[in-house]
């Protein structure tokens, strides 16, 4: 079942993280199915930690910009979404390379959403787990 309910391409979803935090870290929408969206991030030195590890702080931000992105396609053009809490576990260090994350809803509500990102490296091996609460808010008129 479709979930989203405003139509977006991948290439515009891209177009829209340019000149943003997702556009700097070299974030990338690769995929867009019925009820999820997935995007890729290189694993280099804008998302290393100094000990050459891909950032936790750097998975967090893919999982929050799949979650952000995802909500804000599930709502109509009167209202917008913004996090009120993000959760992570790390799991697996990656050096290089690049990671995907995926994200599939929890809960879409009317006035909340919650959604689950699983960041995996080339390998499918997970490297971050995380979840999103979104809150549902109206556009002033």
């Amino acid at each position: 079942m479709r979930i989203f309910k405003t139509t977006a391409t991948l290439e515009s979803l891209n177009q829209w993280t340019k000149n943003t935090l997702a556009g700097y870290l070299g974030m990338e929408f690769t995929a867009i199915g019925d009820n999820f969206l997935e995007a890729r991030m290189p694993v280099d030195d804008r998302t290393r930690q100094p000990l050459g590890l891909l950032h936790g702080g750097a998975s967090v931000a893919l999982a929050e910009t799949l979650g952000s992105v995802a909500a804000t396609l599930c709502v109509d053009e009167n209202r917008f979404c913004v996090g009120l809490e993000i959760n992570a576990n790390h799991i697996k260090g990656i050096r290089d390379g690049f990671v995907t994350g995926r994200t599939v809803p929890v809960h879409i509500g009317k006035q909340t959403q919650v959604w689950e990102i699983r960041i995996t490296n080339d390998l499918n091996e997970l490297i971050c787990i995380s979840r999103i609460t979104m809150a549902i808010l109206e556009k002033k008129k």
